[in-house]
Order: structure tokens, then C-alpha cells, then sequence
């Protein structure tokens, strides 16, 4: 087995486990010790996937294809950046400015101007996939702005990063088995077909999941609505100050 077989290996089957441990986190009930688990399982699976990535786009590149290793290596960039965030959020949830430190504005630059990058190349060359998710990088980039001075205005901008963040990368895990099962099931369509349904549907889901969670969860005014179970140290109440006296405190501190 040449190299390049072997990248494919570890792509396909770490892209397996992610799968599954994404699955298996979004089940359980959030906060817990086991969704904790099952999402530093998937965001350690997700580690080979990104690894594994880089040589299979040299790899394509060198076979002819720079245009579509470009493209892979920006989804790379994407997904790298939603892994991030997706981890750092919860690290730094009561670090607000811990979090949007220097790698914060690394990866939203890198997002921003390589989705424009993408997206006029798309448009160069009449490739609507490659302007679509171009845009999406645009978009990451800007709101990656909007949140940065949102934040200090919503005690939840932690859980907003998080879960905007895995459903970004819920969108990488899902195209490459989407579009497999796809080509099995709708063997009759045109191939054009099918990669755009493989491309775009997980997009699309995505972006109603991320409307619906952020009216719901992430909004400064939703905090009523926060699923039980969920980690929100900001809103647990002030401790109270030790008693210098001998005598027992308060069972209120």
C-alpha cells in the first residue's frame, strides 16, 4: 500500500470515529461527565482527520487537480478553526478574554481571507461549490467580529462559540459519508447532482440547526431557556464572604 492509500486509511477511519462520537455527544444530555467524554473523543478523532488531510491534498495537487486541493485544504482551514473553538470555548468560558486572544484572530483572518480567496476563484472559474462555501468563510470571518463585541454583553457568548462551532464541524464529518451514500442509493443521477446534494444539504441543515439554537441558547435574552444539564458557571450566584469569626457559616454561603 502506497503512501497515499495509507492517508486515505487514517482519513476514512478516524472520519469513522468522529462520526460516531459526534453522534454519541449531541445524544447525551449536555454538561454531563459522558458528553464531555464522547466530545473530547470526537475532537481527538478529529485530529488524524485533519492531519491525514494535508498530504491527500498535496497529493491531489500533484496528480493535476490544484483547484479542487486548494479547495480541500481551505475546508481543512475551516474545520481546524470550528475544532478550536469548539474546545477553547468551553476551556476558557469564564476567560472571555483568554479566548479571543491572538489564535482567535489568526483563524478568523485565515477564514475570512481565504473563503474571499475561494469564493472569487469560484467565480472565476464558474464553480458554484466553491462560491458557496468561499462566502461561508467570509461570513465566519465577519462574524467572528460581530461576537468578539457581542460578548461582553452575553453572559452565554461561550455556549454560542461551542455549539455554533460543532455544528460547523458536524457539516465536515457528514459530506464525505453523505456523499458515498449518496452515489450508492442515487446511482441514476448525474454525479454534478449528487455532490451538490452531498455538499449542500448538510450546509443547509446546518444553517436552520444554527438559527434555532442561537434564538433559543445563545441569545443575552435566552437564559431561561438553557437545557438543563448545561455548564453556566456565569450564572451560578456569588459565594459569600468566609465569616473571620469562629463561628459555623451561613449554610447561604
Amino acid at each position: 500500500m502506497d503512501a497515499y492509500r495509507w492517508f486515505l486509511f487514517i482519513h476514512v477511519a478516524a472520519g469513522t470515529v468522529a462520526l460516531a462520537t459526534y453522534w454519541t455527544a449531541a445524544a447525551m444530555r449536555k454538561g454531563t461527565p459522558r458528553h464531555r467524554l464522547a466530545g473530547r473523543a470526537f475532537l481527538l478523532a478529529m485530529l488524524p482527520v485533519l492531519a491525514s488531510g494535508v498530504p491527500l491534498s498535496l497529493a491531489i495537487a500533484e496528480r493535476g487537480r490544484p483547484l479542487t486541493a486548494i479547495f480541500l485544504g481551505y475546508i481543512l482551514l475551516l474545520t481546524g478553526s470550528a475544532c478550536w473553538s469548539a474546545w477553547r470555548a468551553i476551556r476558557d468560558r469564564n476567560h472571555r478574554e483568554r479566548y479571543f486572544g491572538p489564535m482567535y484572530w489568526i483563524f478568523a483572518a485565515l477564514v475570512g481571507v481565504s473563503g474571499l480567496g475561494v469564493a472569487v476563484m469560484g467565480t472565476m472559474i464558474g464553480a458554484l461549490l466553491f462560491q458557496v462555501f468561499g462566502a461561508v468563510g467570509v461570513a465566519a470571518g465577519v462574524d467572528s467580529v460581530v461576537q468578539w463585541r457581542r460578548a461582553p454583553d452575553n453572559p452565554r457568548w461561550w455556549l454560542r462559540e461551542h455549539f455554533n462551532a460543532m455544528i460547523g464541524n458536524g457539516i465536515a464529518v457528514h459530506i464525505a459519508f453523505v456523499s458515498i451514500g449518496l452515489r450508492s442509493v442515487l446511482a441514476e443521477l448525474d454525479l454534478v447532482v449528487v455532490q451538490y446534494l452531498a455538499w449542500f444539504g448538510p450546509l443547509v441543515v446546518a444553517v436552520v440547526a444554527a438559527v434555532w439554537l442561537n434564538r433559543k441558547y445563545g441569545g443575552a435574552r435566552a437564559r431561561a431557556s438553557l437545557p438543563r444539564g448545561v455548564l453556566d458557571d456565569t450564572a451560578q450566584p456569588p459565594r459569600a464572604p468566609a465569616v473571620a469569626t469562629g463561628s459555623r457559616p451561613s449554610s447561604l454561603a
